[in-house]
């Protein structure tokens, strides 16, 4: 699915199964909240902190849906074109570091 696709599921799915979409600040708190579990299981799976029992069974991808989900909410409520904008972004990216990274010591 691509994202313009993705943004109209969520759409429907509001229609549908939600009763509106939540004001602005209300996703921008959620997305801050989702992001903050994205980040709680990457520092404990993949960093140094030890992982406790009880998020052994988190799901990072659910928990990475959970943030593209708002983002598109908010992408909605806002009338960005996300797919239009996401390849707008590629296309400057592409062009600004092409080199940019081959040529990082650090990176080597």
């Amino acid at each position: 699915m691509d994202i313009k696709n993705a943004q109209l599921a969520v759409d429907n799915w509001i229609k549908e199964h939600g009763v509106r979409y939540f004001n602005e600040l209300t996703n921008m708190a959620q997305l801050t909240e989702e992001v903050g579990e994205v980040a709680r299981i990457i520092a404990r799976r993949y960093g140094e902190q030890s992982e406790k029992e009880s998020d052994k069974n988190k799901d990072l991808g659910e928990e990475l849906a959970d943030v593209v989900f708002v983002v598109l909410c908010l992408a909605n409520q806002t009338g960005i074109d996300l797919q239009e904008a996401f390849d707008k972004k590629m296309l400057k990216k592409a062009q600004r570091d092409h080199d940019r990274h081959h040529n990082n010591e650090k990176l080597k």
